[in-house]
């Protein structure tokens, strides 16, 4: 009889556990608070991006934060509020902020995203499995000495990692794309970077998975455990009760409300970003783009559709959304695209998703001391996607207890 696997997340993270679970003989289910049909893993960028090797706990974001704190459009606010978890998680955050940190969690972060990628190049290859995969490289764009600078040093530290990089000047930049006038003075060229279109991606993890017989339950909102000592046997909702020979707390943002119920503490806030994302405009570029000063993300998808995303806006999770900063973003693309005139869509044209943001940058991928049974993957932040496919895999592993296909130890729950 196979062993029950209760999955509490159906985001990026707990369906790719799903997929290898089942995969590796394991009767899952996966529990979800909405339908599974929205949330941060259908609106982001679609990056799948081992360039992305530093944390967001960096040296100099403090005071670069409390700058942009005074500008409504800005691409990083905190919004002031009286609250333990929040103050608690920010000086965990400045105590990460570090050179040091950010050199110990490059390999790390690397190694997750090369897996990652791996691993959609092969689902890519699987009947139904067509989620708009193209492994064209990102463009990172620039427009001031400063971050000229800045690139210079990312490229010899992308290259210690043995990640494929160019520094572009202004005329190599124009080049890569012809069919854009660009207003910047190089870029960094990440040519093992890909980019996918999450919404499909998502539409053909669901569908996998049902053939496959995963039981997808949605609008089952999580509301104890049932427990035996330092065993899991089970997980209850509003009217239901799920038997569990194991369980993988996937549930983003929310994580760390579900672990309270067990007396776990996840050092984590909410991050939202907002996106807007057009079909068949004429704004039209080849490569996943990020500009560099604004922290605007651009993402050509799916053959006839381009994203506009972007701003890390740390606030509580029923914060109405606040539409400056999505005007914030579509300025930014103009001064670096000045024929790009795109026209501030109405509200509901907009969609907006909490990045689940640990205290150090890293996300949260292991198993805990009080029970023996609980597998946690969450606080992945802004590159959920990049590293849901690995991230399912490691889960996997650990759920079978089997070696690991890569050191996870600086990804653990618990650590210090």
């Amino acid at each position: 009889m196979s062993k029950e696997v209760i999955i509490i997340g159906g985001g990026i993270i707990g369906l790719s556990s799903a997929f290898y679970l089942q995969d590796a003989g394991y009767k899952v289910t996966v529990l979800d608070t909405t339908d599974m049909q929205q949330g941060c893993s259908y609106g982001n960028a679609g990056y799948v991006c081992p360039s992305h090797f530093v944390p967001l706990a960096t040296p100099g974001i403090i005071k670069q934060g409390l700058k942009w704190m005074l500008n409504a459009k800005s691409p990083f606010y905190v919004q002031p509020r009286l609250s333990g978890e929040l103050i608690s998680w920010g000086l965990k955050f400045m105590k990460s902020a570090t050179k040091e940190h950010v050199e110990r969690s490059a390999i790390p972060l690397r190694d997750i995203a090369l897996l990652s990628k791996q691993l959609y190049e092969s689902w890519a290859q699987l009947p139904g499995m067509d989620f708009a995969y193209e492994p064209k490289g990102m463009l990172e764009l620039f427009k001031t000495a400063e971050n000229a600078h800045h690139a210079e040093h990312t490229l010899k530290d992308a290259l210690a990692l043995g990640l494929d990089t160019r520094l572009l000047n202004k005329a190599e930049l124009q080049a890569m794309e012809p069919g854009a006038d660009i207003d910047a003075i190089g870029a960094l060229y990440f040519a093992g970077d890909a980019q996918l279109y999450p919404n499909k991606l998502m539409q053909c993890l669901l569908n996998w998975l049902q053939q496959k017989g995963v039981r997808l339950i949605g609008s089952q909102e999580v509301t104890g455990f049932i427990t035996e000592g330092r065993v899991l046997k089970g997980v209850k909702t509003a009217n239901q009760q799920y038997p569990a020979d194991h369980v993988v707390l996937a549930a983003g943002v929310w994580s760390s409300a579900v672990a309270k119920q067990l007396n776990l503490r996840l050092p984590m806030v909410g991050g939202r970003g907002y996106s807007v994302t057009y079909e068949d405009a004429p704004y039209k570029v080849h490569h996943s783009i990020i500009l560099s000063e604004a922290r605007v993300a651009i993402s050509p998808m799916d053959g006839n559709k381009i994203r506009f995303g972007g701003t890390m806006e740390i606030t509580g999770v029923n914060a109405p959304p606040r539409m400056q900063r999505v005007q914030g973003i579509l300025e930014s693309v103009k001064r670096y695209f000045p024929a790009y005139d795109i026209p501030m869509p109405a509200a509901d044209k907009v969609w907006y998703g909490y990045r689940p943001c640990s205290a150090d940058g890293l996300p949260y991928i292991g198993n805990v001391q009080q029970y023996t049974n609980l597998t946690i993957a969450t606080g992945h932040s802004m590159l959920g996607i990049s590293l849901g496919a690995g991230t399912g895999k490691l889960v996997s592993e650990l759920v079978q207890g089997i070696p690991a296909s890569m050191d996870i130890t600086p990804f653990h729950p618990q650590r210090g």
